[in-house]
């Protein structure tokens, strides 16, 4: 086995004329045994030899098996770890390693920065969810805890941990509720589109129409209309933070191939004579100015030619729209320019939710619906979207009805157990 004990009070070799162990210069000072000699592991000292081999026992056996964890390592708090280690390595679009900083600094370190990586104990973070679902919705705290688990594994690839106490079994995640995204009606869409202003009637065309997210909207240009092929080409999305807007991928980084009705190519082609996109540079990537700037014509710009912010457009163009088709109440006399009546659903998304229901109520398959709409798998487009297939279970129905229900001349004789006679 490798490694060994040290006595760190007495010399290894014996006094050749007394036969004994002299004393050593640490002589009752500190911790008396050393293990050492375990390669990849840091020597530890213990008071006692029984710990000492316990322990050289132990690590021995876990290095050989590639699971050891030292202690020591898991001493630095969760803070520490977090600031030295974990953040500097988090990759992603600017607007998503923000809203990652935001969870670690706002919900995790008030409650557990202080606590030592290896004290993160199971008990501990069944009480943490327990403030953090007082505090927050269902979805946000999940949002936090899967950030917290992502921290804490890492730190298990870093040989801090032994183990993510995240993944324990008495570790309960908040429920979802069970909410289904709601679609409008089809007059409700009409009556939103030709309540809009003129110049920005084509977002809820593109919306409705494509399942175009907001940012991809507007982040959408001329070059991305294929008109011969009757598709748009999803290619970048306008993103803004910290007041600063910037050209980032869609959501996932992925951009992808969407159907075009006529009627929504139609649309464009009048939207694009009546304003004609203009050339807009924006960073790419983030709003930091030294990144690379990039130059498309957009289709959808404000009257002076710039990219859309999302914000003043959801307060200047797109809730008084709703409020004049009467789904969301008037703004109050007195009240400020964003100060809105609206909850989240009546957000843009809306549209896209729309575009689903009306996709899957005319018989499109989901998995190209997932395609269009940029799910990585039809499997979330069913967990989304499932309850706007109205066909669901009538088409099996039917076969089972067409095998079963099949007659022959002799089945449906007289003497057949559906005649008449056995009815009477």
């Amino acid at each position: 086995m490798a490694g060994y004990i040290e006595d760190r009070w007495v010399k290894k070799k014996k006094d050749p004329i007394t036969g004994k162990r002299e004393r050593t210069d640490r002589y009752g000072k500190g911790k008396r045994y050393r293990v050492s000699g375990i390669p990849g592991i840091r020597d530890r000292s213990f008071d006692t030899l029984e710990d000492a081999k316990a322990w050289l026992r132990r690590s021995s056996t876990d290095q050989e098996r590639g699971e050891f964890v030292d202690p020591r390592d898991g001493s630095m708090t969760l803070a520490e770890y977090v600031e030295q280690y974990w953040m500097p390595g988090v990759r992603g679009e600017a607007k998503t390693r923000k809203s990652i900083d935001e969870r670690i600094r706002l919900h995790v370190m008030p409650y557990l920065g202080d606590t030592s990586l290896n004290q993160v104990s199971a008990a501990e973070l069944r009480a943490y969810i327990v403030k953090l679902e007082s505090s927050c919705s269902p979805q946000y705290a999940r949002s936090i805890l899967s950030t917290l688990s992502s921290v804490l594994e890492t730190a298990v690839d870093d040989k801090r941990l032994a183990r993510n106490p995240m993944r324990s079994k008495s570790v309960r995640w908040p429920k979802l509720p069970d909410e289904r995204r709601e679609a409008w009606p089809e007059t409700v869409a009409r009556k939103v589109r030709d309540g809009i202003s003129q110049r920005h009637r084509i977002a809820v065309v593109l919306g409705v129409g494509c399942g175009l997210r907001q940012g991809e909207v507007f982040g959408l240009s001329l070059e991305d209309i294929d008109h011969r092929r009757g598709v748009l080409h999803v290619r970048r999305q306008v993103q803004i933070l910290n007041g600063r807007k910037y050209f980032t991928l869609p959501k996932g980084g992925k951009t992808r191939v969407v159907d075009m009705p006529r009627s929504v190519a139609d649309e464009l082609v009048r939207h694009t004579r009546a304003y004609p996109g203009n050339k807009v540079e924006l960073p790419w990537g983030g709003p930091e100015p030294e990144r690379e700037r990039k130059k498309f014509g957009l289709v959808l710009t404000t009257k002076y030619g710039n990219a859309i912010a999302a914000n003043t457009w959801n307060t200047e163009i797109w809730k008084p729209a709703l409020a004049k088709a009467g789904i969301i109440p008037q703004r109050a006399k007195g009240a400020k320019p964003w100060q809105w009546q609206a909850a989240p659903k009546d957000g843009f998304h809306v549209l896209r939710h729309t575009y689903a229901s009306l996709v899957l109520e005319a018989g499109e398959s989901v998995v190209t619906l997932a395609k269009w709409l940029g799910h990585s798998s039809p499997t979330i487009t069913l967990d989304h979207y499932a309850h706007f297939m109205p066909e669901a279970g009538k088409k099996g129905r039917r076969a089972i009805d067409s095998l079963l229900g099949e007659r022959t001349e002799e089945d449906s004789g007289p003497n057949s157990p559906d005649s008449p006679q056995d009815r009477s």
